[in-house]
């Protein structure tokens, strides 16, 4: 019995099995958690901030749907999240609100740095044309068929308007 607690408690704390040399990833999720502990020890109030509502947000979906939030379901939040920031971008230009601009910049950088690195628009385009050639796809009417073909490749290293747009520009008449 002692040694199923031992082994529980090491599986339960992220630790990697006995005998054994593999570790597993950190989750976005645990990433979000270890930042945030790092920003409160060296007093980066933006970070916190910033962690602390993306961490906020995660957990009030998980609480809506009851379920855990996998990796795919936490980057679609960050990138949603990111969505707000730069619409509130664009109006506090508007508004020649400086400090607002100033805030909104810096927390999309820090809620950048928890999402895989953007695709090139060059292999964005190419998946769009496979996903495109490989639907059968040729009059907007088919942007559907071809969005739900994108996505799983995808998988959130694109943001979502700019893959719709590529997808629509590849479907326009000509």
């Amino acid at each position: 019995m002692i040694g199923k607690v031992t082994f529980m408690s090491r599986l339960c704390a992220g630790h990697f099995l006995p005998h054994s040399s593999i570790i597993l990833p950190m989750t976005i999720k645990t990433q979000l958690n270890e930042s945030m502990k790092d920003a409160m020890k060296s007093g980066d109030e933006v970070r916190k901030r910033t962690v602390r509502m993306a961490l906020a947000a995660v957990k009030q979906v998980e609480v809506d749907k009851r379920v855990e939030l996998d990796d795919a379901a936490v980057m679609g939040l960050l990138q949603k999240e990111i969505k707000n920031r730069r619409e509130s971008l664009e109006e506090a230009k508007k508004a020649n609100r400086a400090d607002l601009v100033e805030a909104n910049e810096a927390e999309i950088k820090v809620l950048e740095v928890f999402l895989p690195k953007s695709m090139p628009e060059d292999e964005l385009r190419e998946i769009v044309q496979a996903a495109v050639t490989e639907t059968g796809a040729s009059t907007p009417a088919d942007m559907g068929k071809v969005m739900k073909v994108v996505m799983g490749k995808v998988a959130g290293r694109a943001p979502n308007d700019r893959i719709s747009a590529t997808v629509r520009e590849l479907l326009q008449p000509k």
